[in-house]
């Protein structure tokens, strides 16, 4: 596990205190606060409340898993869940009665679910597997790090003290969303969102006993509102469609739909009500600039984990290939100078000017690569490679599984 000295926290709060201070006083305290105006018409549901969804959590599941936590439950559900991984699996044996029904009913796709359309993601994800995980991966855990509130919620929760099997246990719900079959029976898409969705149920109930996270939360009494959720869905979903424009990566209508409406159902699946996911790109653009594109910002604890997760990224490579300063490059290139210093990120002029040149070289080449008879199919199996190898790292070959936890970070 990734070592912390007391010498590099004294460097992440310099780096975080110098950022906050450039920001001035007034425009700093805006960034705390902004008023919801997003419309409910354009989410999927179509009409709604209106009311913020960061006073908004997951109200049943939340008071369910403070009971379990109070019974001592967390062992023998993480037992009966460890092995249970697909959409069509029976629920495991040994599940408390109540969790076991409210599990039934958190399974179920929404009426509004589209396999057609998920299909067409199925689609697109094959064709551009490693681009969406870079993406998700480095860009979208570099985004991360850079919301304050999602720092410190992981690096004060217990999975904060581990952040290689942290990694893990993100990447298999990553991974069973991108995967073609994702809501197909044989897919994992809609278990390891159940599992996730307990989890974070449970980090609700724990964190408010943390002194540490008390101390830096800034006034919020329960972590990981629906707003919360909201800005994460909108670091990987709507920050990674608009790379891929930006990229001017070849994509159908059809395809661009798809890939937002899985992303529309792993929403749900988490346990967002439907008034308040976009039900097109352009919502989805103009509810992350409302949500996401203002919190953005540093903190100490930020800092320490874009090193801990660069440092991962750099040693997960194969010998000879990626060091930490190309590492450091593909950073800032992908989330750009003012994310990356926020983050703590060393400049790497060299790489980034070289990634920045062959970039566009690298998409046309990958798009015409593509096209070609069978070149998707192996382009996913390369990027499955890529994503099993990744795994045995993180977990040195052990493997691991979402579980729920029963405490904070220990210090």
């Amino acid at each position: 596990m990734h070592e912390i000295s007391r010498r590099k926290f004294l460097v992440a709060s310099s780096i975080a205190a110098g950022a906050v201070a450039s920001l001035g006083g007034p425009m700093a305290a805006a960034r705390a606060s902004v008023p919801w105006t997003w419309d409910p018409a354009l989410s999927v549901a179509g009409s709604g409340t209106g009311i913020d969804p960061q006073w908004l959590w997951d109200d049943e599941i939340d008071y369910l898993m403070g009971e379990v936590l109070r019974r001592g439950d967390v062992p023998a559900i993480n037992a009966a869940i460890l092995d249970w991984n697909r959409n069509d699996q029976p629920l495991p044996d040994g599940l408390p009665g109540d969790v076991r029904d409210w599990m039934a009913r958190a399974l179920r796709l929404p009426e509004w679910a589209d396999m057609g359309k998920l299909r067409a993601a199925a689609s697109f994800n094959t064709k551009n597997g490693l681009l969406l995980n870079l993406c998700n991966g480095p860009g979208g855990g570099m985004l991360s790090t850079a919301i304050p509130r999602e720092a410190r919620a992981v690096y004060y929760s217990k999975g904060g003290a581990d952040m290689e099997d942290r990694v893990a246990k993100t990447s298999m719900l990553g991974f069973a969303v991108g995967d073609p079959n994702a809501y197909e029976p044989d897919g994992k898409a809609q278990a390891q969102a159940v599992k996730t969705r307990m989890v974070h149920a449970a980090v609700r109930n724990l964190l408010p006993e943390s002194p540490h996270w008390v101390e830096t939360s800034g006034g919020q009494q329960i972590p990981i509102s629906i707003g919360d959720i909201l800005i994460t869905w909108h670091s990987l979903a709507t920050w990674t469609m608009r790379k891929l424009v930006e990229w001017d990566l070849d994509m159908t209508s059809a395809e661009k739909a798809g890939y937002l409406h899985n992303w529309q159902v792993n929403a749900y699946m988490l346990g967002v009500p439907a008034e308040y996911i976009p039900a097109t790109w352009a919502a989805a653009n103009q509810q992350s600039d409302q949500l996401l594109d203002p919190i953005l910002g540093p903190t100490s604890e930020g800092v320490i984990l874009t090193d801990v997760l660069l440092g991962q990224l750099a040693e997960q490579t194969s010998p000879g290939s990626f060091s930490r300063p190309a590492v450091d490059g593909l950073a800032r290139y992908l989330v750009g100078d003012r994310i990356a210093d926020w983050d703590g990120i060393t400049p790497r002029p060299f790489w980034e000017s070289a990634i920045r040149t062959a970039w566009p070289w690298f998409i046309k080449i990958r798009q015409g690569a593509v096209s070609l008879p069978l070149a998707p199919a192996l382009a996913w199996t390369i990027d499955e490679v890529a994503r099993r190898y990744l795994m045995f790292y993180l977990t040195k070959g052990q493997g691991t599984a979402i579980t729920i936890p029963d405490g904070n970070r220990p210090f």
